[in-house]
């Protein structure tokens, strides 16, 4: 045990007031006002990014009501013919467990492996289908509401992203250099790139750094832990309850390990409070925020105990984000210019099913109308050669007075996205973003409404049980998955979606003098979209097509190598979902989706460049009835599909009487440019 006992971590914590008073954190920061004085992005004055520690999105937020978890209606299929949730090693298949200990939120969980090697086996070329060999079985283990009251009451309260990835396929530090540099050292400079945590000083420049050349104020809030410098181990120390573990990455350039006391960069990353000397790990942002003085940028350091890293729980990690937000809700008019950014390095090696976009390392493996330059490395140092990512889906809560609600965000997003928030309200640029990276990643816009009022929250759990026992480090919980493995089914519900900037289409063609068959992708004029493409009856994908907004681009497969068939799936984002089959060397219907976003509607194109006519039935999964449609030789049919009773989504099937395997399957939602609900069918699959 360490020498500060459990009066000293009362005191850390701000006293058994401050303790009762965590109760109403979330209530409170709910129920204030926000500024709209503009009813934009400019009447936010104060960014405070709070990133804890390795957990994936469906181990926090499978079972939550309404996202997209594991009552997914269209996951990606594995090349076992199984979905993706299925995972196995050899012939054992591991679904998605929850671990039979008591109180699982308050369980110091077992870690497992989230390097390189280990995070490129599981993603295993874009198959997806290696997490037990790479992370062991517990992968698989996910907690519920009942195990992290306060997290699904902050997702209940204000608005989660369900479609928010880490940026790199690996460890802390080079997920938080993104976060804060918008790479990862990639083309070389300055000791990059970084595929570990190395921590050996570096030299590329900064977002922090070109915000203090721009006049925009930021500090770090951590605390200092036995000094943040080299004898100090930069705030990375033995005891968990104290200094930053680690987290303030900035400490690991050399401009900042450098500095001085009494330069810029020495006084906003390399102070903080002092635990050991009685502070309370709150009490510098608190007083910041009290006296007026919270810099335009924040970003905040958790100590060990709190990070909710996998060994340590969840429920400190929840007292923690707590006392955040008291802080931050201390003075009314402060918050009501805050957007607080609750976020997770990486996943730790926790499964999570959506596989991430990837850029093509060749155009064997896709095509893309953007430069990937950057974004593959080359191999060296130890390491294989392989994508920097995205890695894994990761939580992402936006807390402020303008995401009030209970409501999702199914933009794609990564940590970049922080940085580029940034630069849509201060208007500073940072270049390290590459080009793939910024046609299919949002700036985190979406998820903000700023000219509506804020709703009434929810009631919220009592939080006063998540205050440690004691400063100890306790034995690690290893969960073992059940013998008999059942799929776990989502809340019931449905939950409230932010409009999107999506309108992706996928168009079929064939070639039947030559047997192939073509893909055109197109991400619409909104946002760019990375399209995943997987085979039914071959083993050479999958594939992957990045297309900028307002661009196309068309690739082509040769079906007759495969008995004559073609049999692919496309997966885009927000559920959205094409599957074409049919043979390749005969003349075939043809049967095209366009969105309505006017109206709310699906349009369908039915063609028949056949000699002979086409009986075409057209299905909805979402309710309706089945209807057929006779089209002419040479002629085309238009049918328009009402959605207003499923919110705007659909899952529609065209099958074809004259042609055996012939299939069209359009699944997605119609985006309109209002708030919706989420996917009717997530709660109902299994």
């Amino acid at each position: 045990m360490t020498d500060l006992n459990r009066r000293s971590f009362l005191q850390l914590a701000g006293g058994t007031a401050a303790m009762a008073a965590l109760t109403s954190s979330i209530e409170r920061a709910a129920a204030l006002p926000a500024s709209r004085q503009l009813g934009d992005i400019n009447d936010v004055e104060h960014i405070v990014v709070l990133m804890q520690e390795n957990r994936s999105f469906d181990h926090y937020f499978g079972r939550l009501r309404g996202i997209r978890g594991f009552g997914d209606p269209r996951p990606v299929t594995l090349p076992s013919g199984k979905s993706v949730f299925h995972q196995a090693n050899g012939r054992k298949v591991v679904l998605p467990f929850h671990p039979t200990a008591d109180d699982l939120g308050m369980q110091f969980l077992t870690g497992l492996d989230h390097d390189w090697p280990g995070g490129h086996d599981a993603w295993n070329n874009g198959k997806y289908d290696r997490w037990i060999p790479a992370k062991t079985a517990n992968t698989m283990a996910y907690l519920e509401r009942d195990d992290m009251p306060f997290h699904y009451a902050l997702a209940d309260a204000f608005t989660l992203c369900d479609a928010y990835h880490c940026s790199f396929i690996g460890a802390t530090d080079p997920n938080r250099y993104y976060m804060l540099t918008g790479y990862t050292g990639n083309d070389g400079t300055g000791g990059g790139p970084v595929l570990g945590n190395q921590e050996a000083g570096y030299g590329w420049t900064t977002y922090p750094e070109r915000l203090l050349q721009a006049g925009i104020s930021w500090r770090v809030y951590q605390d200092i832990g036995d000094g943040l410098d080299a004898a100090g181990h930069w705030g990375w120390i033995n005891d968990a309850y104290r200094g930053n573990y680690g987290d303030n990455s900035l400490l690991y350039f050399n401009t900042y390990r450098n500095s001085a006391p009494g330069s810029p960069l020495f006084d906003r990353a390399r102070t903080g409070t002092n635990a050991k000397a009685g502070d309370g790990l709150f009490d510098q942002l608190t007083a910041d925020v009290q006296a007026g003085r919270l810099p335009q940028v924040s970003w905040i350091a958790a100590p060990e105990a709190f990070s909710e890293h996998s060994n340590w729980p969840t429920n400190y990690g929840a007292w923690y984000i707590a006392g955040v937000l008291d802080a931050l809700t201390s003075d009314p008019e402060v918050w009501s210019k805050t957007a607080l950014f609750i976020t997770y390095d990486e996943n730790d090696g926790f499964f999570d099913h959506i596989v991430p976009p990837f850029p093509p390392k060749s155009d064997a493996q896709g095509l893309s109308t953007v430069s990937v330059e950057g974004e593959h490395y080359p191999g060296g140092g130890g390491y294989a050669a392989g994508h920097y990512g995205p890695g894994p889906r990761v939580p992402m809560f936006v807390v402020s007075p303008w995401s009030t609600g209970g409501y999702s965000c199914s933009e794609v997003f990564d940590h970049t996205s922080i940085i580029r928030f940034m630069e849509q309200r201060f208007g500073v640029i940072e270049p390290n973003i590459s080009p793939w990276r910024r046609a299919i990643f949002g700036d985190l816009t979406s998820a903000f409404d700023f000219g509506a009022v804020a709703s009434t929250p929810p009631a919220l759990p009592d939080t006063s049980g998540y205050e440690p026992p004691d400063r100890d480090r306790h034995p690690t919980y290893v969960p073992k998955a059940p013998t008999k493995p059942a799929m776990p089914k989502q809340e019931s519900g449905s939950r409230r979606t932010r409009p999107l900037p999506y309108a992706p289409l996928v168009d079929g063609s064939a070639s039947p003098s030559t047997g192939r068959f073509a893909l055109t992708f197109d991400a619409g004029p909104g946002a760019g979209a990375c399209f995943h493409v997987t085979a039914g009856n071959r083993s050479d994908g999958p594939w992957t097509y990045t297309v900028e907004a307002g661009k196309q681009l068309t690739d082509s497969w040769n079906a007759t190598a495969y008995n004559g068939v073609y049999d692919l799936t496309v997966h885009g984002p927000n559920g959205f979902l094409r599957t074409l089959r049919g043979p390749g060397a005969t003349a075939t219907a043809e049967v095209t989706a366009r969105h309505d976003g006017g109206t709310g509607e699906l349009v369908l194109t039915l063609t028949n460049p056949a000699t002979t006519v086409r009986h075409l039935t057209l299905t909805n999964a979402y309710g309706g009835q089945s209807s057929t449609h006779i089209v002419n030789p040479g002629a085309s049919v238009t049918h328009r599909i009402g959605l207003q009773s499923s919110g705007h989504w659909y899952d529609v099937t065209a099958r074809s009487t004259e042609d055996t395997g012939f299939l069209r399957r359009f699944a997605g939602h119609v985006e309109t440019g209002q708030p919706g609900l989420s996917d009717p069918a997530i709660a109902q699959a299994t």
